[in-house]
């Protein structure tokens, strides 16, 4: 990934954050057949490991679970709020017509190691935790809960997926946030991103850096 240095995020917290708030990634791997992607919510454990560690499931009939060899080098692309960004929203745009169009947003990269987890006690403690915390977000009055429906089914669910871990070995961070903007342009970007309701990129721009 390009990275000029104005754009780069090295906060581990904030890197974490941002998988915690968007936990949608794209699992890339590299196979015999080339380079696959598949798209899986994943639960972070911060403190598990140098870097943090990634769990998750896939079905037992995707092709990924027989091309898994304990130890691969993967990468989980993770993707936080973007949008574009016109060169009308700079004030300076205004005064001297220098400005062109970009597009803002926040993504991060894990590398690290995987290895299947083809164990039902593993596979039903990560659903339960990843159904628990993403019903309670959901904002309904009776969330779902697994023991809504009877142990049979729910165990013939387990028994169709597997679990993957990855142990992260290192997180890649790109912030662009108009960092290399002056302060005046950053905010008359940002008012126009609240205003049309890209009100989380907005607020990311306008939090201070250090």
């Amino acid at each position: 990934m390009y990275l000029p240095a104005h754009f780069a995020e090295p906060r581990t917290t904030e890197l974490h954050a941002l998988i915690c708030a968007n936990p949608l990634g794209a699992l890339v791997t590299s196979g015999a057949d080339g380079l696959d992607a598949n798209h899986i919510p994943f639960e972070l454990l911060a403190e598990q490991g140098a870097h943090g560690t990634l769990q998750a499931h896939l079905a037992r009939a995707n092709p990924l679970v027989e091309q898994i060899v304990d130890g691969m080098n993967v990468l989980v692309i993770f993707q936080g709020p973007q949008a574009y960004i016109s060169p009308n929203w700079y004030p300076s745009k205004h005064e001297t017509h220098r400005q062109v169009p970009t597009w803002n947003y926040q993504v991060v990269h894990a590398h690290g190691r995987i290895r299947l987890r083809d164990d039902e006690r593993f596979v039903r403690g990560l659903v339960a935790r990843l159904t628990r915390e993403h019903e309670a977000q959901s904002g309904q009055a009776r969330p779902w809960k697994m023991t809504d429906s009877s142990p049979d089914y729910i165990s013939q669910m387990l028994a169709a997926i597997v679990g993957i871990e990855i142990e992260i070995e290192r997180l890649v961070g790109k912030f662009k946030l108009s960092q290399n903007k002056s302060a005046e342009d950053i905010s008359g970007a940002a008012q126009a991103l609240e205003g049309s309701g890209k009100a989380a990129l907005a607020q990311a721009m306008a939090a201070p850096r250090p």
